[in-house]
């Protein structure tokens, strides 16, 4: 296997300090995209969570990070400005992510993101036993119990941070 970049190590560190256990999964960076991946690896959609970097339309910029169930919509519009107390919000293009995170869309995770960035947590991950999120790197994913966020020093739980999406539009 391949050596750890900078990010997935301190992804490693950040899960062994949070003590909740994970298997790192390495897979081909083709597939890192969530219907990709759920697709190649026999992977259940809805236990699967992507990490979304939201950015404030103006300057200065703020942004944050939401976790929320594939299957889901993030609330970008209510929700998320609200918490964030801002007028308008749009999704982070994926050179600010890159530029904010150090990492690439497919593989973004809520494991390694910079100190002081809000993080906010779609409750409907909780009930899940287990949970899929980056590693950092689109040649991985880590599978975790979603307890792991409720450790994140900054993360926060929020009931409605997600709508739920017809079943025809995945």
């Amino acid at each position: 296997m391949a050596a750890l970049d900078a990010v997935e190590r301190q992804v490693v560190a950040v899960l062994d300090r949070l003590g909740v256990p994970y298997e790192r999964m390495p897979i081909d960076p083709d597939y890192a995209d969530t219907g990709p991946f759920c697709e190649r690896y026999g992977v259940p959609l809805e236990h699967s969570a992507n990490t979304i970097i939201v950015a404030s339309k103006k300057e200065p910029k703020q942004y944050a990070a939401c976790v929320v169930k594939a299957t889901r919509r993030l609330d970008v519009n209510h929700a998320v400005r609200r918490l964030m107390g801002v007028a308008r919000l749009s999704f982070a293009s994926s050179d600010e992510t890159r530029t904010l995170t150090g990492m690439m869309i497919g593989g973004v995770t809520v494991l390694a993101l910079p100190d002081g960035l809000p993080v906010y947590v779609d409750d409907t991950l909780m009930g899940l036993p287990w949970v899929i999120l980056g590693s950092g790197s689109r040649a991985s994913k880590i599978r975790t119990s979603p307890e792991v966020l409720r450790r994140l020093p900054r993360a926060q739980i929020v009931p409605g941070l997600s709508l739920e999406v017809p079943g025809d539009s995945l």
